[in-house]
């Protein structure tokens, strides 16, 4: 049975690294836990309510279990990967949209579409830095001519 963890808003990836080394160390039954970037302040965790509810006892910004069970429908569609095909070119301008940079524009430097990264210049900074970001977190802004 798949089971909704309620956190702190942009603490779910610190809940789901304490719930999972928990379960690494206490030897609990639960198979998979998961959380969608879309999904703000919830965490899916596939188990036995009672393995479930020992999991998330004691850990920092949990602010509850939904006992009532989902179905895995309801949430498929936040499981399947996004195949977004981007084509960037080297001088292209890009805003990071996620991440540590979210909202920094950039130039790309370095574009690696096996490995789906490309590497940016930030431009708004005083000395320009080279840093590596997935595809999946910038948006291309102004296309090089």
């Amino acid at each position: 049975m798949i089971f909704t963890i309620k956190t702190v808003v942009g603490r779910e990836n610190i809940v789901l690294d304490a719930i999972a080394s928990k379960i690494k160390t206490q030897g609990l039954a639960i198979q998979t836990l998961v959380h969608p970037e879309e999904i703000k302040g919830y965490i899916f965790v596939e188990g036995d309510i009672k393995e479930v509810e020992k999991a998330v006892q004691m850990i920092p910004h949990v602010r509850g279990i939904i006992k009532n069970p989902i179905d895995i429908n309801q949430i498929q569609r936040f499981l399947q990967p996004k195949t977004v095909e981007i084509e960037l070119g080297i001088g292209d301008i890009v805003e990071v949209i996620g991440g540590p940079f979210k909202g920094e524009k950039g130039k790309v430097v370095r574009y690696d579409k096996t490995k789906r990264e490309t590497t940016i210049e930030l431009l708004e900074v005083t000395v320009p830095i080279p840093v590596t970001v997935s595809v999946e977190f910038i948006k291309l802004t102004e296309k090089k001519t």
